[in-house]
């Protein structure tokens, strides 16, 4: 990844600012360790994929790479997002790249049982 790359974390998005911070502390850790990372959202919430993408412009980011916090490729990530996508590279005349939603990641799985696991022996352990 060179200088002028900025990683998007993307989220739906919702009215429910409460719903947005679940999203926010999970994208805490890379937020911190990559000063180039943003979280945006789809709709319902700010900042916008769109205004995070007009930023970069700004910025002189000539490469964007949109990370979908989603756990699977339904019609967003299908047929909206990459529509936005599209018209945004037109409009702000720069690279934009979907990467595969979170949730296709085995690893992520992995976290899921361990995350069961743990919560069995918390209950078990009562």
């Amino acid at each position: 990844m060179t200088a002028k790359t900025r990683i998007l974390l993307l989220a739906h998005g919702s009215s429910d600012r409460r719903w947005c911070e679940t999203f926010e502390a999970l994208a805490r850790p890379t937020l911190n360790s990559l000063p180039e990372a943003r979280v945006a959202y789809m709709e319902l919430a700010e900042p916008s994929l769109e205004a995070e993408v007009e930023q970069a412009a700004e910025d002189g980011i000539t490469d964007i790479r949109v990370v979908p916090l989603f756990l699977a490729a339904g019609r967003h990530l299908r047929k909206d997002v990459p529509a936005m996508l599209d018209a945004y590279r037109e409009r702000f005349g720069v690279e934009v790249t979907l990467l595969p939603p979170i949730g296709e990641d085995p690893r992520l799985g992995q976290a899921l049982k361990e995350i069961v696991t743990d919560s069995l022996e918390a209950s078990h352990g009562r």
